[in-house]
């Protein structure tokens, strides 16, 4: 679009269906890889991607033209389908419903590329539903309880 200038950053973080910790180190990286590929052939930019067993953060600068749920639901259904045909998961493997999508200026990506890169560390500390929730109220996001990701007791 000639004239059309923006600065969209949005993180994305999504869990594995009934957070389970599917996603194993030996694949991780390729599983990231192909994510990038389909951020990448939709004309977006990846800048950040790493996440847990359980779950998975993807920082992204995304062009205006770009329907934030129509990617997530490309990314989300293409990586399920990437894992079952390489019989990654021994187990049934599936996205839960749903994502957490949180914009930043670009005076943060610094600091959120760092964050997302630190994710093992980080979650030695803190368990993803501490995490997820407090990134819901940091960014006053209203919210039900029973509309957060089904949770596995630990």
């Amino acid at each position: 679009m000639p004239g059309t200038f923006s600065q969209i950053y949005i993180q994305l973080v999504f869990a594995v269906k009934g957070r389970r910790s599917l996603i194993s180190e030996q694949w991780e990286q390729e599983l990231y890889k192909y994510i990038t590929g389909i951020v990448t052939n939709k004309n977006q930019k990846l800048l950040a991607i790493n996440g847990m067993p359980d779950h998975i953060h993807i920082l992204i600068g995304m062009k205006p033209s770009c329907c934030l749920s129509d990617l997530v639901r490309e990314i989300k259904k293409a990586s399920n389908e990437f894992i079952k045909t390489k019989g990654y998961s021994r187990s049934k493997f599936d996205w839960q419903e749903g994502y957490g999508a949180f914009s930043y200026s670009h005076l943060a990506l610094d600091n959120v590329i760092q964050y997302i890169h630190n994710q093992k560390e980080h979650h030695r500390r803190r368990t993803f539903q501490e995490e997820y929730k407090d990134f819901l109220i940091k960014y006053k996001i209203d919210h039900k309880e029973e509309y957060l990701f089904d949770w596995i007791e630990e």
